[in-house]
Parts: C-alpha cells; sequence; structure tokens
C-alpha cells in the first residue's frame, strides 16, 4: 500500500457588519458601508479556508491556533494567518489540490472582486488560478445574511501527500 495520502477538509465562517470597519474578503478590501466585525480583520473566506486547511491535516482549528483572546492577533491580517497555515500544512508534508469557496452576502456584490482574491489565493497557497474556486450567493432576503447584517463564507480544499 502507498504512503501517499488524499484528504478533505471543510471550513465555515461568518461575521457581523458593522459600521467603521473596513471590508476585506479574500484578502482583498471592498469599498462597501460597513465591514466585518471581529477580533481580526474578520476576512471570513479566509477564515474558511484556514479552518478547511486545519481541518484536512488534523491540526487545531483557527480560534484555537489564534485565539481571539490574545492581543497579538488583535485586528490581525488573516492573509498573514494564511501563510502561517500554508507552512503547517506543508510541514505535515502536504500540498493543496484544489479549493473550492462559497462566499454568502446580500451585499455588497461579489462578482467585480473575485479574480483579484483569486490572485491574492493563489500567490500564497501556490496555486494555479483555475486550481481555486470562489463563487457568490445570496440569501435570498433570508436570515442576519439576507438583511444585510452579516456575511458568511464556506472553503472546502482537497490536500495530498506524495
Amino acid at each position: 500500500m502507498s504512503n501517499n495520502k488524499i484528504r478533505v477538509g471543510i471550513g465555515y465562517d461568518l461575521h457581523r457588519l458593522e459600521e467603521n470597519r473596513d471590508l476585506i474578503i479574500g484578502g482583498v478590501k471592498i469599498p462597501y458601508e460597513k465591514g466585518l466585525l471581529g477580533h481580526s480583520d474578520a476576512d471570513v473566506l479566509v477564515h474558511a479556508i484556514i479552518d478547511a486547511l486545519l481541518g484536512a491535516v488534523s491540526l487545531p482549528d483557527i480560534g484555537t491556533l489564534f485565539p481571539d483572546t490574545d492581543e497579538k492577533y488583535k485586528d490581525a491580517d488573516s492573509i498573514k494567518l494564511l501563510k502561517q497555515v500554508y507552512y503547517m500544512v506543508k510541514e505535515k508534508g502536504f500540498y493543496i489540490g484544489n479549493l473550492d469557496t462559497n462566499i454568502i452576502a446580500q451585499a455588497p456584490k461579489m462578482m467585480p472582486y473575485i479574480q483579484e482574491m483569486k490572485k491574492v489565493l493563489s500567490s500564497i497557497l501556490g496555486l494555479n488560478l483555475e486550481d481555486i474556486s470562489i463563487k457568490a450567493k445570496t440569501k435570498e432576503h433570508l436570515d442576519a445574511v439576507g438583511e444585510k447584517r452579516a456575511i458568511e463564507a464556506q472553503a472546502v480544499v482537497l490536500v495530498y501527500s506524495v
């Protein structure tokens, strides 16, 4: 039997929208009247990706590794946290095969920013653009997301060892 392994991880995140905050999703600053509230920059997409990667290689979740009780992570750049997690994945002997994600937001529209998000993520995760999927969805005006009070994201990642 081969020592090669294929694993899948799933991640999810949700943050409330608040005034006087920047809206950063997928490492891209999006012009909008509100931003996501969190201890860090509250980048829901990157947080979901981080948890998917950590889950795929059986490491503790984002809240355990980067707790909101630690002032060191106050206003942290989630892209920098993603870089740390990417190195943890590599240290465990895994490579990323592909990444599939959903951003769920009633507003603002995400489509104009998706290509830039893919470029940011590609540069960090060492993936080709075609290996990253970012889809934008709405909640059809239902629940907190549909009422423009929050934004959520989901991520699934495939990792493999050689």
